[in-house]
């Protein structure tokens, strides 16, 4: 692109896992909307998907394949022979990690060892960003900002898996220290919001199937504070780490989250309220039920080592990141705009905020 500030110094190709998923199927718009050649690795999408509804299929070379399987997903990564490796493949809800724990811990922890150690054999990684989470830290729900240096500690068997690719990711960067290899990064974020999520159990997606049925979205949590965030702010965060890293740079975690303190979900709520022109009550059915321990209570990160290492800023307050998700999903039930029309919106805006 010309005339933009919106850059990135990856000449390409990159492979994306998990490019039919929600963040992959932004990520490879981001990609493509920076001329940057993309292959993608990932299971089938699921109906509905983001992937499906912008006509990914067949745009550019992917292969559909659990990341469990080494000998399929090594022999892709050779094939395109690429200068940087984004994982975003993984079981990422928290509620579905307590049906089936075993499948969470095998695709989050034996998934991404598979990714780094086929990474590893491919001469032409330069660097591998994994794709963790801001539900890795040791959360005692007191709601201070979370540092990349705090203790790790999983509880439910979502977070604890991701724990778990975090011991991956510093066993490899201790392999790369050691005998060579690709730069390896862990990238962390949460509660990433915008167009096109259909993710069970998040507010929403679940907002959005709520009022497109007239009915009400159930909450759990009123009085829970989460990092909520445009998808496209902690995207271009990892761009811009892997371009440190590539610069020679090396680093071990960044946290991407909004500088401001989290919204509870009742706030969130009153903001998706105000810009639908109803009331919370017509929105939502609220169960006070008594504090939940499948989920985290209070959750936020400190995102000053992105800000002063990379020159990250989050481009989205909490305020607009969840009127930008409903102003999307609006444009496009309403076909005021296509899916794909709806995100470039969203990237030209993005444009414009890093060139102004």
């Amino acid at each position: 692109m010309e005339n933009t500030r919106l850059r990135t110094q990856i000449s390409g190709p990159v492979v994306v896992t998990g490019h039919t998923g929600f963040k992959g199927a932004w990520f490879t718009e981001l990609l493509h909307y920076l001329s940057i050649e993309i292959a993608g690795y990932a299971l089938e999408p699921v109906p509905g998907s983001l992937y499906s509804r912008l006509n990914h299929r067949g745009k550019f070379p992917e292969e559909c394949g659990d990341i469990r399987d080494l000998t399929k997903l090594s022999k892709f990564i050779d094939q395109i022979r690429p200068e940087v490796i984004f994982h975003f493949a993984a079981q990422p809800l928290v509620l579905d990690s307590y049906k089936n724990p075993l499948n969470t811990f095998t695709t989050n922890i034996t998934g991404t060892a598979n990714l780094l150690q086929a990474g590893f054999l491919c001469d032409s990684v330069k660097a591998i960003i994994i794709v963790t989470t801001d539900k890795v830290y040791e959360n005692l729900n007191t709601g201070i900002k979370f540092k990349e240096s705090d203790p790790l500690m999983g509880k439910d068997p979502y977070s604890a898996s991701k724990v778990g690719t975090e011991q991956a990711v510093s066993a490899w960067r201790q392999i790369s220290k050691i005998s060579g290899g690709p730069k390896v990064v862990s990238v962390r974020a949460g509660n990433v919001i915008g167009g096109g999520d259909v993710s069970a159990n998040r507010l929403l997606p679940d907002i959005i199937r709520a009022i497109s049925k007239d009915a009400k979205v159930r909450i759990r949590n009123p009085s829970s504070t989460r990092p909520w965030q445009h998808v496209l702010d902690p995207l271009v965060g990892y761009l811009q780490t892997a371009d440190y890293v590539l610069k020679g740079n090396d680093v071990r975690a960044v946290n991407f989250s909004n500088s401001s303190s989290s919204l509870t979900v009742i706030e969130v709520l009153e903001i998706a309220a105000q810009h639908l022109g109803i009331s919370v009550d017509s929105l939502a059915s609220f169960d006070f039920e008594p504090a939940n321990e499948s989920e985290a209570g209070a959750l936020d990160l400190d995102s000053s080592l992105a800000q002063t290492l990379i020159g990250w800023n989050s481009n989205w307050t909490q305020h607009e990141a969840v009127v930008s998700t409903i102003d999307w999903w609006t444009s496009v039930i309403k076909k005021e705009k296509t899916p794909r029309e709806s995100c470039l919106a969203d990237l030209e805006l993005l444009n414009r905020k890093f060139s102004g």
